[in-house]
C-alpha cells in the first residue's frame, strides 16, 4: 500500500486508518457479533469514543452489516471494524456503552433491526426504512410513524405535571418537542423527542458524487456549511486520492474559524439576552453581522456557501482583500473585547449562569460529548488537535477547556474559542501562502471506506464514505455533533429550575436538522 494512502495495521481485530485517509474494505476485519461488541467495550474502556456507528444493507437485504468508526484522540486515529447481522436483531450495547444509544436506534430505524434490551427503545427521526420491508416499529407498511407521536416517559405522584413546549416555538426557529415531568418548577425529567427536520440526505447521497452532492454538504445544518462542507470535501478527495494547495488549505481553514467566531459571537449574545443582559445581547448581535460579512466578501455567502469545494476552493483573495478582512478582524477583535467582557464582570449575570444546567466530567465523558459542551466539563477534545487535518497539521490553536461542565463553562470557553480564532486568522491572512488554489479531481476508488473528521464551531463533523465496485457511494453516513449531544441538554435539567431551560438550552445550542438529516 502506498505512503498516501494510509497508515493501515491491525490492532485488536480492528482497522486503523488516519482521519481523511481512505482504507480498502477487504481490510477492515470481520468479526463475530460477540467479537464486534467486545472490541467496542474494551476500547471505551481504554479511552476511545464511538465516532460513529452504522448499518449497510448487503445483496438481497437480507443481512445488515454494521460498522463502527472508534477515535483514539490520544493517538490521532481512527479504528475500524465490522460485523454483520443475520435476521432481525442483536443485542443491545446501550445497557454496558452509553455512547451508542442512538446509534442503536437510528440502526433500528433505517434497517429494520431491533437492539435487543435497549433501554429507550424508540425512532429517532421517524423515517421510512432504507431497507423496504424492513421495519423495526412492527409496522404494517414501510411507512414511517408519525413525528412526535411515541411514548413519552412520565413520573407520577402528587403534584407532578407535566409541561409539553413546542414543536413549534416562539420566533423564526426550527421545530423541536421538549416535554417536562416537573414538581411545581422543579424537573425531574426531560425528554427531547426531534425528527421534524428529517430530509432524507443520507439517502440522497446513495449513488454520489453528482451535481448535487455539496450542496446537500453545505445546507446540512447551514449554520455549519463550512465544517460539512470541509468534511465532505476531504472524503472525496481522500478516495480520489487528491492533495490540496497550501494555499487552498489554508483559506479552508479562516472559512472554518471565520464560521466559529460569527456562530460563537452569536451565542453570547443570545446568552446575554436570555439572562434579560440586553447590552451584550445588543452589540454581539450586531458583531456576529460583521463576521459573517467577512465571509461573504471572500466567497458572496454570509454563510460560506460556494466557498469549499473537492480539490481546493470555489474564490481566492488578493492583496486588497487580505487588507480589508484584517482590517476588519481587528475591529471585531476590539468590539468583541468591550461587548462580551461586560458578562464576567456583571454579578446577575453570573449568578444565573454560575452552577445553572451543570454536566459533570464522568457524565460528559460517558455521553461522548463533543465540542464547546466537552471542552466546558473539562475535556481535552478538540479534532482540530486530536486529529488534524489541513492547515491545522501545521498550525496550531491550544484546546480551550473549563471545568464546571455549566452555563458559566459553556460561554467561557466559546469567549476563549473567540480569542484564539482571532489569532488564527490574523496569523493566516498575514502569511497566506502562495499558489493554486484548486486541483483535479479524478474518479473514486471502488470499494473503499473514507473518513473525514473536522472540527466544526459545535464539535466533530464526522462523514463516512463507503464506495462500492464502480466508485459510487453505497453508503455515505453523517454524524452531526448535536447527535451526540442532545442527550446532554436533558440531563443538565435534571433537578433544575423549568425557568432555567431557554438559558440551558442556548448553552449548548444544538442543532435540529443536524441531528435529524
Amino acid at each position: 500500500m502506498k505512503s498516501y494512502d494510509v497508515l493501515m495495521v491491525l490492532s485488536n481485530h480492528l482497522a486503523t486508518v488516519g482521519n481523511g485517509r481512505a482504507i480498502d474494505r477487504s481490510a477492515i476485519p470481520e468479526l463475530s457479533g460477540q467479537e464486534f461488541r467486545q472490541a467496542i467495550l474494551d476500547a471505551v474502556a481504554s479511552g476511545e469514543r464511538v465516532a460513529s456507528l452504522f448499518g449497510v444493507a448487503e445483496a438481497q437485504a437480507e443481512v445488515v452489516r454494521l460498522y463502527v468508526v472508534l477515535a483514539d484522540d490520544q493517538d490521532s486515529r481512527f479504528r475500524v471494524g465490522t460485523t454483520a447481522v443475520a435476521g432481525d436483531r442483536f443485542t443491545s450495547l446501550t445497557p454496558d456503552c452509553l455512547q451508542v444509544h442512538l446509534f442503536e436506534r437510528e440502526i433500528a430505524e433505517q434497517f429494520g433491526v431491533k437492539a435487543e434490551g435497549h433501554p429507550w427503545f424508540k425512532p429517532v427521526r421517524y423515517q421510512a426504512s432504507l431497507r423496504p420491508g424492513h421495519d423495526a416499529w412492527d409496522r404494517a407498511t414501510n411507512e414511517p410513524p408519525l413525528v412526535g407521536v411515541t411514548d413519552f416517559y412520565r413520573v407520577e405522584g402528587e403534584e407532578v405535571h407535566e409541561v409539553a413546549v413546542g414543536p413549534v416555538h416562539a420566533g423564526i426557529i426550527e421545530p423541536g418537542h421538549f416535554r417536562f415531568q416537573c414538581h411545581g418548577e422543579h424537573v425531574f425529567h426531560l425528554e427531547i423527542s426531534l425528527g421534524y427536520q428529517h430530509r432524507g440526505v443520507e439517502r440522497a447521497m446513495l449513488g454520489g458524487p453528482n451535481k448535487r452532492s455539496i450542496h446537500y454538504a453545505e445546507t446540512l445544518s447551514g449554520d455549519t456549511t463550512v465544517g460539512h462542507s470541509t468534511a465532505y470535501c476531504q472524503v472525496i478527495e481522500a478516495l480520489a486520492k487528491c492533495q490540496k494547495s497550501a494555499r487552498a488549505q489554508t483559506l479552508r481553514g479562516i472559512a472554518l474559524e471565520l464560521e466559529r467566531l460569527a456562530n460563537h459571537v452569536g451565542d453570547l449574545g443570545a446568552l446575554s439576552g436570555d439572562a434579560g443582559f440586553l447590552p451584550t445581547a445588543s452589540y454581539c448581535g450586531r458583531i456576529r453581522g460583521d463576521f459573517l460579512n467577512m465571509t461573504a466578501l471572500i466567497c458572496g455567502s454570509r454563510f460560506g456557501r460556494g466557498m469549499i469545494r473537492p480539490g481546493g476552493i470555489g474564490f481566492d483573495v488578493d492583496q486588497k482583500m487580505i487588507d480589508e478582512l484584517l482590517r476588519r478582524v481587528a475591529a471585531g477583535k476590539k468590539d468583541c473585547k468591550s461587548a462580551i467582557e461586560l458578562l464576567w464582570n456583571s454579578a446577575s449575570v453570573m449568578a444565573r449562569f454560575e452552577d445553572t444546567g451543570r454536566v459533570s466530567p464522568e457524565l460528559a465523558e460517558e455521553l461522548g460529548l463533543v465540542g464547546p459542551a466537552a471542552r466546558a466539563s473539562g475535556l481535552q477534545r478538540d479534532a482540530r488537535n486530536d486529529h488534524p487535518s489541513g492547515i491545522f497539521r501545521f498550525s496550531h490553536i491550544p484546546v480551550a477547556a473549563w471545568t464546571s461542565g455549566d452555563v458559566f463553562a459553556r460561554a467561557y470557553v466559546r469567549w476563549l474559542e473567540v480569542q484564539r480564532s482571532i489569532e488564527f486568522v490574523e496569523e493566516q491572512l498575514a502569511a497566506l501562502p502562495g499558489g493554486a488554489i484548486q486541483r483535479e479531481v479524478k474518479d473514486l476508488a471502488p470499494n473503499q471506506l473514507a473518513i473525514s473528521v473536522i472540527e466544526g464551531w459545535r464539535g466533530e463533523l464526522c462523514h463516512v464514505a463507503l464506495t462500492d465496485a464502480a466508485g459510487r457511494f453505497e453508503r455515505y453516513k453523517i454524524v452531526d455533533p448535536s447527535f451526540h449531544n442532545w442527550m446532554a441538554v436533558a440531563l443538565a435539567l435534571r433537578g433544575q429550575q423549568i425557568s432555567d431551560f431557554p438559558l440551558c438550552n442556548k448553552s449548548f445550542n444544538l442543532s435540529y436538522c443536524g441531528h435529524d438529516l
